[in-house]
C-alpha cells in the first residue's frame, strides 16, 4: 500500500511541475502558427520535388549502366 500511496504521490509532484512549466510557454497566435505552417508546406514540397528528380535521374543512369 505504500508503494501506491508513494506513486500516487510523485504522479501529483510531476503534474504541478508539467502546469507550472506549460504557464512558461509563450504560445504562437495563430497568424504565426499559420506562417510556420505554411513555410513547412513549400518547403517539403521543394525538397520531395528535388529528390524526386533526383531519383529519376538516378534510375536512368543505372539503366543505362545496366542495360
Amino acid at each position: 500500500m505504500e508503494k501506491i500511496k508513494l506513486m500516487i504521490s510523485r504522479i501529483r509532484h510531476f503534474l504541478r511541475e508539467a502546469k507550472v512549466e506549460l504557464k512558461k510557454v509563450t504560445w504562437p497566435t495563430p497568424k504565426e502558427a499559420l506562417a510556420s505552417t505554411s513555410v513547412v508546406i513549400v518547403v517539403v514540397i521543394i525538397v520531395s520535388l528535388f529528390l524526386g528528380i533526383v531519383d529519376l535521374g538516378l534510375t536512368r543512369i543505372i539503366r543505362l549502366v545496366l542495360g
